[in-house]
């Protein structure tokens, strides 16, 4: 049995995604008899998306072509100004639950195209927080570029170069430290830089206390979706200091008995889309030695 078990203070979900879960869970007690969706995964969690699923609200990749009596919920990540349009155009009520975190960053995108920047985005290309953020950006200037390495600044040497002013934003779920590399590079190409620091606070907030809680610790438990950006930083930060397993259940904890066993200090933390009884089932286990 670990001699010491202790738990992230800000693990589990921020209030961005709180409000999210809350207020669909809402709309679906108010609106028994109407058909609401999801277009795309809520926050990236299965068994959050599975509960709402079994409460009737549905996550789907492509909506119904029945638009009648239905809602569509865009999701925390938010999406393409195009899509809203789309989706209001078929006939769906639409509630948009984008994160207000993200919303800032949408915001902050525009106003630098506006503005005359070359646009940057620090962040996955492929991410549906980045694709909307990108998209809002393009509305305003067809100069938006997305990076995520220092191999790619090289590759965009010439653009980079080219352009007068550049601007950045930066996904909300990415670390400090990725970040950081990312604008030493751009820095020497730049002949002015505007740096929008759109990491969110809570995720900021959550690294500092998960970087903390390694360094003191034999072993980290990292609780959440493999797919949630912002839980797999959390097992990346951690991992040049300290043995880290990234989890998605409770039941998994059985495939490293032995593991436990070895380290007497050991630390939880789970992404901002892990549920707080998820985070429960893995305290419990570990404290009562099962």
């Amino acid at each position: 049995m670990p001699k010491n078990v202790i738990s992230a203070k800000s693990a589990g979900f921020c209030y961005g995604v709180k409000k999210a879960v809350d207020t669909a869970k809402k709309l679906k007690i108010d609106n028994p008899d109407k058909k609401i969706y999801i277009l795309g995964a809520l926050i990236h969690n299965a068994l959050v998306t599975k509960e709402l699923e079994e409460s009737g609200i549905y996550t789907v990749d492509e909506l119904p072509q029945e638009s009648d009596n239905a809602i569509c919920i865009i999701r925390t990540h938010g999406e393409t100004p195009e899509r809203i349009e789309e989706i209001k155009k078929a006939g769906f009520e639409v509630v948009d639950l984008t994160c207000p975190d993200v919303k800032k960053v949408q915001q902050k995108a525009i106003n630098l195209a506006q503005d005359g920047y070359f646009v940057v985005i620090i962040g996955k290309e492929n991410h549906p927080e980045v694709v909307a953020i990108k998209a809002n950006a393009a509305l305003y200037s067809d100069k938006v570029l997305v990076i995520n390495s220092v191999d790619e600044v090289l590759e965009n040497r010439e653009a980079l170069k080219s352009h007068k002013k550049i601007g950045i934003v930066i996904q909300t779920t990415q670390t400090i430290a990725h970040v950081q590399e990312i604008i030493s590079a751009i820095i020497p190409l730049a002949k002015e830089l505007k740096i929008e620091n759109t990491i969110c606070p809570s995720t900021s907030n959550r690294q500092k206390e998960t970087l903390e809680l390694a360094k003191s610790s034999d072993l980290v438990i990292v609780v959440g979706s493999k797919t949630s950006a912002n839980t797999t930083h959390l097992a990346q930060i951690c991992e040049p200091l300290t043995k880290t397993i990234h989890i998605e259940t409770a039941e998994e904890l059985d495939n490293i008995k032995d593991l436990i066993q070895k380290s007497n200090n050991i630390s939880v933390t789970a992404g901002a889309s892990t549920p707080h009884d998820l985070i429960e089932k893995v305290l419990n286990k570990l404290r009562k030695g099962e």
